[in-house]
Order: C-alpha cells, then sequence, then structure tokens
C-alpha cells in the first residue's frame, strides 16, 4: 500500500480548506469527526445526512479531506482511522473551523426543520372543494 500522505501545516491553505469543504458530504464527514473525540474509520460514513455513499466515494472524499490538512489518516490493517488536526489548523487560522463548522452546523439544524415541517404539511393538507 501506499503511505499517505499529509500536508505540513505551513503547507495548509485557506483555499484548500474552503474547497475541501464546499461539498456538503465532506462538510458534513468534517463536522462529525470535529465534534468527536475518537478516530472514525471511513466505514462510519457510508451514509452520510441519510444518502448512501459508495466506498468509492468516500475513499475519494476522505483523500480530498486529507490533502487539505483537516483530518489525518492512519491505516490500521485493513481499516483507515481519521482524526481531525484541528488544533493544528487553529494554530495557523484562529477561528476558521469553528466558523465553518458552526456554520454548517446552524444550516443542517435549519434543513432539518423545513424538512420535518414539509412532510408534515403534506399530510395535513384537506382535499380540494370545488
Amino acid at each position: 500500500m501506499r503511505p499517505l500522505t499529509h500536508p505540513s501545516i505551513d503547507d495548509i491553505s485557506v483555499e484548500g480548506i474552503l474547497h475541501a469543504l464546499s461539498d456538503p458530504v465532506r462538510v458534513a464527514i468534517f463536522s462529525d469527526i470535529v465534534g468527536s473525540d475518537c478516530a472514525h474509520n471511513c466505514s462510519s460514513f457510508l451514509t452520510v445526512s441519510e444518502k448512501a455513499i459508495p466506498k468509492s466515494t468516500l475513499s475519494q472524499h476522505f483523500r480530498i479531506l486529507r490533502e487539505a490538512g483537516l483530518i489525518r489518516g492512519e491505516r490500521h490493517g485493513v481499516e483507515m482511522y481519521n482524526v481531525s488536526r484541528c488544533d493544528e489548523v487553529e494554530q495557523r487560522f484562529p477561528g476558521l473551523i469553528k466558523a465553518i463548522v458552526t456554520a454548517h452546523n446552524i444550516q443542517s439544524m435549519e434543513h432539518k426543520r423545513s424538512s420535518k415541517r414539509t412532510r408534515r404539511g403534506k399530510g395535513d393538507r384537506k382535499p380540494a372543494t370545488t
């Protein structure tokens, strides 16, 4: 297997971070990793935001997050475990990751609320009378 490459903290850029987190699946994965105290294996994310994600696509998402310097991946046998590099990134760009993750969490909660209202509203409609 090829060794994993992780950029040095000096090679991490704001543009790279914003690009990596511009995809809704990647920002959801990263937000979950940041919010956890332990490493996650890739298989934990086969479903993201109630959507099934193929393993090959998931591998690409993790590669982009890793190459942007947002996560550190470690192989344990056949499993890949990922941890956040937030502390390192925070030293280079204070407040950036927290702002992005907070904004994502707000957006996710608003989306869930609107989805519940939409689902609830469909069953509550009265039939049209003529």
